[in-house]
């Protein structure tokens, strides 16, 4: 198993590439980021407070939990964002983050 989730069905949609991290991930289109990386990873950010890895857990938009960035340091709630072709995704805030402050 490459992921904490095991696609069953769907296998029709076509396949999406994004990048996670700089790791090639597929993922299917009308995947939400959540889907596509916990496909691919049993993880998917580490936790901004220092408390450890994060893998979301409400999945509906309320907990807070699945926050990740794009590279351009844009906050994204992984499990109500959908993917798109090229999607460059990081699991910790990057230098150009906007929240939360890096200073």
């Amino acid at each position: 198993m490459n992921g904490r989730f095991v696609r069953i069905d769907e296998m029709h949609r076509p396949d999406i590439s994004i990048s996670v991290d700089g790791a090639r991930f597929l993922a299917r289109a009308d995947d939400t980021v959540l889907v596509a990386v916990l496909t691919n990873a049993t993880e998917l950010r580490e936790s901004e407070f220092g408390d450890g890895r994060r893998a979301g857990f409400c999945l509906m938009g309320a907990c807070q939990d699945c926050w990740m960035w794009t590279r351009k340091g844009e906050r994204i709630r992984a499990c109500t964002t959908a993917v798109s072709a090229g999607l460059d995704l990081l699991t910790i805030p990057p230098a150009e983050a906007t929240w939360p402050s890096q200073a």
